[in-house]
């Protein structure tokens, strides 16, 4: 017997997060917990909006998938693809909660943490970025004073103040940046930025233009100082053929492809291809950062952050250390709930 329980979770942010194309002081996610024999495999939905999903929209998901599951798919024999075999069109942040906790639930049932499953190095793991959010010049300097810990910072740009956004970040700081310009860019714009970019320490940038406009990113490329990385353009490993020449690497997010499963295909098609890979986050608790964070010894680069912008993140699981992700040992997941008091 299976049983699904759901329940909504806001975290709400220490700062207003800004970038090319809103603001929000909080996100509605949602949590799945998939109990059978005793054990509960946990897994969080982050829905976009920009993508037509919300928290309501991944609840009725959620629900439909597990009509849909049968006792086979919960054998962790079957686990890598039970959660894509069941999934609901339009709805990878409720796709990408059900796979988790299918994972978690196999993890536990063999005592082991999801990274031993996957056969990874836990050890091996990439330094994670900070995102900080556009803002005014002084506010972006306090944030990246808070940011002190952290080995590269990320800085959300697309707006008519980005270089006044960079140059504050760089009248406090000298740690590595990298750019996601949130597809704010015009073709002639990216090509001035990224120029102005280089000579600021910035390592690489995401997405300068609007997803679509592959021609334009292809000459934007062969003219750019920066290796150029993929976000709105790439949701799943079929859309990664298509990129290649026009960006250097894809950034995957579990809550835009759907779970670990088609990330795992992401990766080997950019690899396939001679790109490199990042996996970042929306906003999301320490639940779903940690299911990413067990990718993390297979990749280039890491923003899982989303976490760490919260003030009330109801769970613990991978942390930072020195810049570094480090990864639970426990089985599944490895994700705690915090206690009231711990929040």
């Amino acid at each position: 017997m299976i049983e699904l329980r759901h329940q909504p979770m806001e975290l709400r942010l220490r700062h207003t997060f800004r970038l090319a194309r809103g603001d929000s002081d909080a996100r509605q996610n949602l949590v799945v917990e998939l109990e059978h024999e005793g054990l509960v495999g946990l897994g969080e939905a982050a829905p976009i909006a920009r993508y037509g999903q919300d928290q309501a929209s991944a609840a009725r998901a959620v629900e439909t998938m597990v009509e849909r599951l049968n006792e086979r798919a919960i054998n962790p024999r079957h686990f890598a693809t039970a959660a894509q075999s069941v999934a609901v069109e339009g709805q990878p942040s409720a796709t990408a909660a059900f796979d988790m906790a299918l994972r978690d639930l196999a993890g536990k049932r063999l005592g082991a943490p999801l990274y031993e499953l996957l056969g990874l190095d836990p050890t091996a793991t990439p330094v994670t970025s900070f995102t900080i959010g556009m803002d005014d010049p002084e506010t972006v300097v306090a944030k990246v004073r808070e940011a002190s810990r952290f080995a590269v910072l990320k800085v959300k740009m697309g707006s008519a103040g980005d270089r006044k956004v960079i140059e504050a970040v760089r009248s406090v700081s000298d740690q590595p940046l990298r750019v996601d310009a949130n597809e704010g860019w015009t073709l002639g714009e990216a090509g001035a930025h990224l120029a102005w970019l280089a000579d600021k320490g910035v390592e690489l940038v995401e997405q300068p233009l609007p997803a679509g406009r592959i021609e334009e990113m292809r000459q934007l490329r062969a003219m750019s100082p920066l290796p150029l990385f993929a976000d709105e353009s790439v949701g799943v490993a079929a859309d990664i053929p298509k990129l290649a020449g026009a960006f250097d690497g894809i950034n995957i997010k579990l809550m835009k492809c759907g779970g670990i499963g088609e990330a795992l295909r992401m990766i080997a098609t950019a690899r396939a291809h001679g790109m490199q890979v990042m996996v970042g986050c929306m906003i999301e608790s320490s639940l779903a950062i940690t299911a990413a964070a067990h990718l993390a010894p297979l990749i280039d680069y890491a923003d899982l952050d989303g976490n760490l912008l919260c003030v009330n993140d109801p769970f613990a699981g991978a942390t930072v250390e020195g810049g570094r992700l480090v990864l639970p040992s426990g089985p599944g997941l490895g994700v705690q709930r915090r206690s009231t008091e711990d929040e």
